[in-house]
């Protein structure tokens, strides 16, 4: 089973939307871990079906060596990002871990990823999941 690690801040709306479409599309063949900068992204994240979910610095830094895949905004790879809420030790442990990271161009920091094209929130996760999430997680009649 693939183990995808969801990671948001502030109200987690990001992360919700993220696991609500993995869950849809993959099911129980992918582990979601909701990993949030605070207590209510998490908890919002694991309302909307994650597998587990941890809270804080010391839970990011640790789960993030574990995943898979690290899923998430482009914002969870910037120091102080999310009003602060981001660490430089998630981001180093974020960038470091050997999971491929895919990453959304979301952020509200003065940061701008050139040649991205402006999509809204469901279309952005509807190709993260189709497109770049496909080719981590084995087919339903695989052998598990």
């Amino acid at each position: 089973m693939t183990r995808i690690a969801v990671i948001d801040g502030q109200g987690g709306g990001i992360g919700t939307t993220i696991i609500r479409r993995i869950k849809e599309a993959y099911g129980e063949r992918a582990e979601v871990w909701a990993l949030g900068t605070n207590a209510i992204a998490t908890a919002q994240m694991m309302t909307s079906g994650a597998n587990r979910g941890a809270t804080g610095e010391h839970a990011i830094c640790h789960c993030v060596q574990q995943a898979d895949v690290i899923v998430g905004p482009i914002s969870i790879l910037v120091s102080h990002a999310m009003m602060g809420e981001l660490t430089p030790s998630m981001v180093q442990a974020i960038g470091a871990a050997r999971a491929p990271k895919l990453l959304l161009p979301l952020t509200q920091e003065p940061v701008s990823v050139v040649g991205t094209l402006r999509e809204p929130l469901p279309h952005l996760v509807d190709r993260l999941v189709t497109e770049y999430l496909s080719a981590h997680i084995p087919p339903e009649d695989s052998p598990r």
